[in-house]
């Protein structure tokens, strides 16, 4: 098994996506001062991460923006509508040559995800050996999901349309799920984010 050290791994920052049931570009909503998407890149870069890529599509401009001044790495996936498994590849695909051992799949969308929790998932990873170390809440598992570079190949392979969760449903026996209560805490709609930010 591959191993991924401190320094070896990178976030894939996921904040492509339309934001159609919110109503509102949900990247630049205000959470405790600064707009999610921003929050979460800050997050990724404190988990001691080699490298944080935000994968871009829809309002782009605008999230690239509150990017600005950070060592973030951009990709704009043009294929955004078809669905999330192109935002998984293209963020992959900026991996394809350098010294990753593996990635973690985050969205910009679960805001309490702690820079301590996705340095964890890279330490469960080089203790276990497995390949696959998802976040397991709600009776389900799913993202934020840390997955070797050996696996790399079954993201690929993903269909349009597709996430990651059946990935890690259908390789049980390479993946580790650790318990992760706050990633059931995701901002899709108002009501969503009103509890987020405790109104």
């Amino acid at each position: 098994m591959s191993e991924a050290g401190p320094a070896g791994f990178a976030v894939i920052l996921l904040a492509a996506g339309g934001s159609t049931r919110m109503g509102a570009v949900k990247q630049l909503l205000d959470f405790r001062g600064k707009p999610l998407l921003r929050h979460a890149a800050e997050s990724a870069q404190a988990s001691g991460c080699e490298r944080v890529i935000a994968v871009l599509g829809a309002h782009e401009r605008e999230a690239r923006a509150v990017l600005d001044g950070l060592a973030v790495e951009i990709v704009v996936n043009d294929r955004w509508p078809e669905g999330m498994g192109t935002s998984i590849q293209s963020g992959l695909r900026a991996l394809e040559n350098g010294g990753i051992g593996g990635a973690i799949l985050a969205l910009a969308d679960q805001p309490f995800i702690s820079p301590e929790f996705l340095a964890g998932l890279v330490a469960r990873h080089r203790e276990s050996g497995k390949p696959i170390v998802a976040s397991r809440y709600s009776g389900t598992a799913g993202v934020p999901v840390f997955f070797a570079r050996e696996a790399f190949p079954l993201l690929m392979a993903l269909k349009p349309d597709q996430g990651c969760k059946g990935v890690i449903l259908a390789n049980s026996l390479e993946a580790l799920l650790v318990d992760c209560p706050e990633a059931a805490i995701d901002i899709d709609t108002r009501e969503d984010y009103a509890k987020a930010i405790g109104l």
